[in-house]
């Protein structure tokens, strides 16, 4: 369970198919009326949530199939996804929206943020390292000198950059989701 906006501390929360319509409450996709806005979906029923459970994130219920026991949404990405009706899904948004608005100014935030999480950060730059320390080092410019894709049986080591891409370049033209089709 997640926290939603506008949940409170001392609040009443109830779950199951008898649950009512309020927010922070979870129940079963087929209790939900289409065109409400829930997070922290499930994937496959009794898994406790996979889908909109990022800070702000929110699923919007597109439609029902009764015959199929189905329910189609519309995920924080954008996709539409379809799931048994049977999965929960909390009533709400995921609180903490707008939590990337604000610049982290220094890189002590940007530290102690990364420190709990993983170890991503300081991302450095591979031209702006030694030869001996990174494929795309050395040389007189911070330049690559190379192809940046890789081969995907390329040793470990020297797969750094685009690995196994099947194109590089900017996307141009519309792109034709099969997904989209209702």
């Amino acid at each position: 369970m997640v926290a939603t906006e506008g949940m409170y501390t001392g609040q009443f929360v109830y779950c199951g198919k008898k649950a009512t319509l309020n927010i922070g409450n979870v129940l079963p996709l087929k209790q939900v009326p289409e065109g409400t806005i829930v997070c922290n979906v499930e994937a496959k029923v009794g898994d406790r949530g996979a889908f909109a459970r990022g800070s702000g994130c929110f699923a919007v219920v597109i439609s029902h199939d009764e015959e199929k026991g189905t329910t189609r949404l519309r995920l924080p990405s954008g996709g539409k996804k379809t799931v048994s009706s049977k999965v929960r899904a909390q009533i709400g948004v995921v609180a903490g929206g707008g939590r990337t608005d604000k610049p982290m100014l220094k890189a002590g935030r940007a530290y102690h943020k990364y420190a709990v999480k993983r170890n991503s950060w300081p991302k450095m730059r591979g031209v702006a390292k030694n030869p001996v320390e990174h494929p795309f080092g050395g040389g007189n410019h911070q330049h690559i000198g190379r192809p940046s894709t890789v081969s995907q049986a390329a040793p470990s080591g020297r797969k750094v950059g685009l690995i196994g891409a099947r194109r590089t370049g900017r996307l141009r033209g519309v792109k034709k989701l099969g997904q989209d089709k209702d």
